[in-house]
């Protein structure tokens, strides 16, 4: 009895109904599983599976299940689970159906998988970045919700298309641009409404050598670090200027090379991609303004931060500048060999105060929760998906800035040249 009063009270009776989910992919952000153990980053018990498990205990979630290519990987996957999950949060439920079963390796799973769901359940997809296309509209044309991590896709022609077959479907398709919730960024995007108009932006993001051994099998192959990276800050810089009526206008793009492939990677695999953005007003062609995107995957392997992040923003009356990598908590420890900085803001590991996990405060937590929170209320009738681009969130509506720079950026850098973006009726395109 006292468990079932517990339960109502974190599920009021007319809440909506809890979401099924589907996890695609089963590396180091879903399960933090990498190369048979614990990732060596700072997601060594990765994101999305803990996040799930725990929105499950609290009600918001119901069936989870997992799908990846290679079956022989799930012992090993649950064993990780149990021992750095489910044994330090209170036995939190880490189980889940698993696609293809654990003797086989199929590439294609993931239809058997989202053929298992029913419409208004969801997905979230982890995988390299061509497949989110194909997985993305196997999932909308079925009437699932997805979730995809950052980029959404690589091309603009892809992205306006699962616009249209989410438009179709009356699906909510959410990119998982987990820096809008940082509450600094978040904060700056505020405050910036008030700096006047858009003048320039300058970011930076990188992430260690180490990082190329986890994401050797794609890296320079499938995507590139501009698309991985940069896609954070421009998402960020557009969320921010998008609202004062500037679009990009034309892009420009440089790289460097020759660390990454003296690490093994493939022979195209860049090190660093700088990418730049000529915005325009719409309305008012005299208001012009810069953005400047670097970002790179070859930093010093002891930098003493997982991501260095940060930006400068400059409006017509003010500016804004972030830091960040240092965020004031350092901790010193023998083992490391070094003075680490570490980001409790995005996933905070610590249980709390009961021993359950803690962490519902992390932008990387609340960048699902709010995920969830859309589909139930979609789900419930509550809202429409037009309702949730209204609210500004990730969505494939507002998001397609980002992927219009990301693909631009490279093309300047394979067709040596400036690319133009043009928008006419509400249709993007790349010239």
């Amino acid at each position: 009895m006292a468990a079932e009063v517990i339960k109502s009270a974190i599920v009021p009776t007319n809440s909506p109904s809890p979401l099924n989910v589907l996890m695609v992919g089963t590396g180091e952000y879903t399960t933090g599983f990498v190369g048979g153990g614990a990732s060596g980053s700072d997601k060594k018990v990765g994101v999305v599976g803990l996040t799930l498990f725990d929105l499950r205990r609290r009600g918001k979630v119901a069936k989870l299940s997992m799908v990846g290519t290679n079956g022989t990987k799930f012992p090993a996957i649950r064993q990780h689970l149990d021992t750095n999950i489910s044994k330090i949060y209170n036995g939190l439920d880490c189980s889940f159906d698993s696609y293809p079963p654990n003797d086989v390796k199929d590439p294609d799973a993931y239809k058997a998988a989202i053929d298992a769901l029913k419409p208004g359940d969801a997905i979230t997809i982890f995988t390299p970045d061509t497949t989110h296309y194909p997985i993305a509209l196997y999932a909308i044309e079925r009437g699932i919700h997805v979730l995809i991590t950052k980029p959404a896709v690589k091309t603009l022609e892809h992205h306006q298309a699962l616009i249209e077959a989410a438009k179709k479907h009356n699906v909510y398709v959410y990119i998982e641009h987990h820096k809008r919730f940082d509450p600094a960024y978040s904060d700056a995007r505020y405050k910036a409404q008030k700096l006047g108009d858009f003048n320039y932006f300058y970011s930076y993001m990188s992430q260690p050598k180490s990082q190329l051994e986890t994401f050797k099998a794609w890296a320079g192959v499938d995507s590139d670090i501009s698309y991985y990276l940069n896609s954070h800050h421009i998402d960020i810089c557009d969320s921010m200027v998008s609202q004062q009526g500037f679009v990009p206008i034309k892009v420009t793009a440089s790289a460097a090379k020759g660390i990454a492939t003296s690490l093994g990677c493939n022979e195209a695999t860049e090190d660093t991609i700088t990418v730049m953005v000529t915005w325009q007003k719409q309305g008012d062609t005299s208001k012009v303004a810069t953005g400047v995107y670097t970002a790179s995957w070859t930093a010093p392997q002891k930098a003493g931060v997982h991501s260095n992040q940060y930006f400068h923003y400059m409006g017509s009356s003010g500016e804004v500048r972030i830091n960040q990598a240092k965020r004031g908590y350092d901790v010193a420890d023998d083992s490391a060999g070094q003075l680490m900085w570490y980001n409790p803001f995005y996933m905070k590991y610590a249980p709390d105060e009961e021993g359950n996990f803690g962490g519902q405060t992390g932008y990387g937590y609340i960048s699902f929760e709010k995920f969830v929170d859309g589909c139930r209320a979609l789900n419930s009738g509550a809202l429409k998906p037009a309702d949730l681009d209204a609210r500004g969130l990730p969505t494939l509506n507002n998001t397609i800035a980002t992927t219009a720079i990301l693909e631009a950026g490279r093309r300047s850098i394979d067709e040596d040249r400036e690319i133009k973006v043009e928008i006419k009726d509400g249709f993007w395109k790349l010239v």
